[in-house]
């Protein structure tokens, strides 16, 4: 009994300190395009739900964007809205295909899937509610998706999808290390030996690599993106 609320606790500290980081990563690294933000928070909150599962995910989701309304956004309940809705088809559609299939294929799975959803949930967000924001009808809002906000927010996604890959086998052995994934997604992806793994990862690695770096190569010079770091 001590035991399982020993693993409790542990589980909720880790939980809360990857909320910190979706926090710190937000403050740390943006990009701005236009009046849209790109950040890799949505990575490390879809971390949390791939250990954890999809209600830490969702908690995470709600409560860094309410804590970024309180201390550094400019823009008020509109990007408080958007935030969550983008943390929430993020990561809470890859935690729960992932908790689904937990295998290399499940998470790649979850992964398309979560970039796929963030896409489409933030151009009908964008058309419902970024013409009350900026003042501007929903024509002219529509114009904008093949130009800024169809290929943005697929970016946006993809970018988050590749810092996923690239940190989740990290993560995973710190965490096994720490005694706090005992049971659950301790052993998710089995190889056909040593060797096998070991290549797997390494093009795991370079793929993720390659994913974010041709995005942002995308964002910097089709979409003229500004890379800014430190406070909002």
């Amino acid at each position: 009994m001590q035991n399982k609320h020993t693993q409790k606790v542990r589980r909720m500290v880790i939980v809360a300190m990857f909320a910190a980081m979706a926090y710190v990563a937000m403050l740390a690294i943006h990009i701005k395009v236009s009046f849209l933000t790109m950040d890799v928070k949505d990575a490390v909150i879809t971390l949390c739900g791939l250990y954890f599962g999809p209600v830490s995910a969702l908690t995470i989701s709600v409560l860094v964007p309410l804590l970024e309304l309180i201390t550094v956004s400019d823009t008020g309940f509109y990007g408080l809205i958007m935030n969550i809705l983008g943390s929430i088809s993020f990561s809470v559609t890859a935690s729960l295909i992932y908790r689904w299939k937990k295998s290399f294929l499940g998470a790649i799975m979850a992964l398309v899937s979560a970039a796929c959803a963030m896409t489409g949930v933030m151009l009908l967000a964008n058309l419902l509610i970024t013409p009350y924001y900026m003042g501007v009808s929903a024509e002219a809002v529509r114009g904008l998706i093949p130009t800024l906000l169809l290929p943005f927010n697929l970016l946006k996604a993809l970018i988050n999808v590749g810092v996923v890959l690239l940190l989740y086998k990290q993560l995973s052995r710190a965490l096994r290390r720490a005694g706090v994934l005992a049971g659950s997604a301790a052993s998710s992806a089995p190889c056909n030996g040593v060797h096998a793994c070991r290549l797997r990862s390494v093009l795991v690695a370079v793929s993720a690599v390659t994913l974010i770096a041709v995005s942002l190569l995308l964002i910097f010079l089709v979409l003229g993106g500004s890379f800014d770091l430190g406070a909002k």
